[in-house]
């Protein structure tokens, strides 16, 4: 009975899963380079707790840029911990990029990392897969080379313009 059914069981579920999957930039190569990155500046809000409950800190922050009407950059992160040695916690400074003469927003502290050299990794994708992608891009990089990643890493994240078109996600750590 099965095997009657199995190409209208590809037509309905599997290709549209993949579809999805590859609209969302699964497939979307990882761009791993040793280049000079920086500086940035900064205002975020300190985390400290599950990685998966990030995203409600940095909604925080974007509403205080919002309310202080100071444009925000760049969505960027700045892990301190790693979360695989902790059961998923971090340690981070979550926030957006800066304008170097924008007032930083009450309620937001101001950070700073100067122009440094770095191993990045960058993907074309949405927000929930581009991690994933690039952290294991670089890993695999790092690998080649006997090295691990070592924190902190800076993430930053630049929306593609509307919300269901993908973004750049960059992660970088220190060479």
């Amino acid at each position: 009975m099965f095997k009657k059914q199995w190409p209208a069981f590809l037509l309905a579920f599997v290709l549209p899963l993949l579809g999805v999957f590859w609209w969302w930039g699964g497939f979307a190569t990882v761009d791993v380079s040793e280049v000079e990155a920086g500086p940035y500046r900064y205002a975020y809000l300190e985390y400290d707790g599950p990685l998966n409950n990030m995203r409600k800190t940095q909604r925080r922050a974007l509403d205080e840029f919002n309310a202080a009407r100071v444009p925000a950059g760049d969505t960027i992160t700045v892990l301190f911990t790693d979360p695989r040695t902790d059961n998923g916690k971090v340690r981070a400074h979550v926030g957006y990029l800066l304008g170097e003469t924008a007032p930083v927003p009450n309620g937001l502290k101001e950070g700073r990392i100067a122009r440094r050299p770095v191993m990045r990794a960058q993907v074309r994708a949405v927000v929930l897969l581009a991690p994933s992608k690039a952290y294991q891009a670089l890993a695999t990089y790092l690998d080649a080379q006997r090295r691990a990643i070592v924190m902190p890493a800076v993430e930053l994240y630049r929306p593609g313009g509307e919300a269901e078109r993908i973004g750049t996600f960059t992660v970088e750590i220190n060479r």
